[in-house]
């Protein structure tokens, strides 16, 4: 098995018109959703900063401004890339347009 990075951007459009009760059936599948891809997944913290050349701080979070947030990432093992891909097809994530990057991740380098 290969080990994997789901990488979660956008999605956040739907999340304000909610009601509680659509938030904790959204909740729910997100649960689901994890646990059929046997995933242990972090959060990320809200707090950060972006480096850049020379290590001058580029921004301070959080970082609300970027079109491409990262809203959260899933680490996980699958027999190759289109296997994962394939588990990443029902991620709720996608109910509200949101994406998910499915990266191989190096252990031998």
């Amino acid at each position: 098995m290969k080990k994997y990075l789901y990488v979660f951007r956008g999605g956040d459009n739907g999340y304000e018109n909610q009601s509680p009760e659509e938030m904790q059936a959204h909740m729910q599948r997100w649960g689901e959703w994890m646990a059929k891809v046997q995933a242990e997944g972090y959060p990320l913290q809200k707090e950060g900063k972006v480096v850049g050349p020379g290590g001058k701080i580029m921004t301070d979070g959080p970082f609300t401004e970027g079109k491409e947030i990262v809203g959260g990432y899933v680490h996980l093992e699958a027999k190759d890339l289109d296997h994962a891909v394939e588990l990443s097809k029902d991620c709720p994530i996608f109910e509200f347009g949101g994406t998910t990057e499915v990266r191989e991740i190096i252990t031998d380098f």
